[in-house]
């Protein structure tokens, strides 16, 4: 029997999902960027700012940089690492990454990248002192596979930030589901000019994991001192976690 998940509020096979989400970062590669500072007013960047700041990065660390897409948590990382330290962008979108590669060769600050699936990570055990996850992980088919590689990769004592959209503070939800799902498709429409896809990236939000179920998953997989972090009102949460 097909094994089946879910693509935003529809069920589909497993194996069609991977070739439904590259569709819609395919499709809004380029806008991606622009829509994001529209969509959280300027807020994603902050976002992006906390993770780093709490991950703990110094000079001369390791990072993996999953689901990268446009390079903004790279290039952040890159200064924290400085010129002794590594840091990896990859994405499994080509889209997507060859924006952020273009991003950060235009910027002077040219790094290693790599196309990849988060659930079949090319890196050996224990090599990275941090991996972060912005905004990706609601789009993988197997979470737990992906945390699991996460895991893997990181070196004892590393850290896995995993910055993601979760669930609002409850007085707040029908105002955020009005803009999600009235507003937002609107939006994608005039400046992307593809509705569907913010369509979908509004039910995705909806069909991803709480706070909590986050937390356990995370916990379940091996990872310990899991604690996570709501950011305005629970539109986002950050959870971190460690490898003894």
């Amino acid at each position: 029997m097909t094994k089946t998940t879910h693509f935003g509020f529809y069920t589909v096979s497993e194996d069609e999902k991977a070739g439904k989400v590259a569709d819609v970062f395919h499709s809004v590669a380029e806008r991606y960027n622009l829509m994001n500072d529209l969509m959280s007013v300027g807020l994603h960047r902050l976002w992006k700012r906390f993770a780093i700041e709490i991950s703990g990065i110094k000079k001369g660390d390791k990072v993996l940089d999953i689901a990268g897409g446009t390079g903004d948590l790279s290039a952040l990382f890159l200064q924290k690492v400085g010129k002794s330290g590594e840091v990896w962008l990859t994405d499994i979108n080509n889209s997507m990454l060859s924006i952020g590669r273009d991003r950060l060769i235009d910027e002077g600050a040219p790094t290693p990248v790599a196309q990849c699936d988060a659930e079949k990570l090319p890196f050996p055990d224990n090599y990275f002192n941090c991996v972060s996850v912005a905004f990706g992980l609601r789009n993988m088919t197997h979470k737990d596979i992906a945390l699991k590689e996460m895991l893997r990769v990181i070196k004892p004592g590393g850290t896995v930030i995993v910055l993601e959209f979760s669930k609002i503070w409850k007085p707040l939800q029908p105002a955020y589901d009005t803009y999600s799902f009235k507003l937002l498709p609107v939006m994608g429409k005039v400046i992307a000019n593809d509705a569907e896809s913010y369509r979908y990236l509004a039910e995705s939000i909806r069909m991803h994991p709480s706070q909590q179920e986050l937390k356990k998953m995370m916990e379940e997989v091996g990872f310990e001192r899991v604690e996570y972090f709501n950011l305005t009102a629970g539109i986002v949460a950050l959870h971190r976690g460690y490898k003894f």
